[in-house]
């Protein structure tokens, strides 16, 4: 299985739709405090649509305990402080992608706790600072996903 780590979510319908998207593909959505918003918000229910019972999400009071559950083969932090593109690496079963918080992405010690090579970025054109958050989520599940032929039994 994939997982999928967010770094102190901010905006709760960003949640909502990762949710959904982490329903659909079978990866494990794991959410790291503080959240600042309630997950059984309307916001979040409504971009999640009914696929909260779905979905595999596990809440973790802090990032050295989610990794410590989870075990990942890897961890990939997804940031716009390094060259190497998202689609470059081979992607095992058992990775995980760590994306930050929307208003400041992860931090820099974080980043800096990962190998070079676990250091992915999503091209964007010169001046783009960052792309919504679900939807860069998105591109770099489906692409792990994809490299995995879209196995159903991850």
């Amino acid at each position: 299985m994939l997982h999928i780590i967010l770094y102190e979510p901010e905006i709760p319908q960003n949640t909502g739709a990762l949710i959904r998207l982490s329903a659909n593909m079978g990866a494990h959505l794991h959410l790291i405090h503080p959240i600042t918003f309630d997950l059984s918000e309307k916001k979040v229910r409504r971009a999640g649509l009914d696929y909260a019972e779905l979905a595999n999400v596990h809440e973790h009071q802090n990032l050295a305990s989610c990794l410590e559950d989870v075990k990942p083969n890897r961890v990939f932090a997804l940031t716009t402080k390094t060259t190497r593109y998202y689609t470059e690496p081979k992607f095992e079963n058992g990775d995980a992608f760590m994306f930050g918080p929307e208003t400041r992405g992860l931090p820099a010690e974080v980043i800096a706790s990962l190998p070079p090579e676990q250091r992915l970025t999503i091209p964007m054109m010169p001046g783009g600072r960052s792309l919504n958050l679900a939807n860069a989520v998105s591109l770099v599940s489906y692409e792990a996903w994809r490299q995995l032929d879209f196995n159903m039994e991850l």
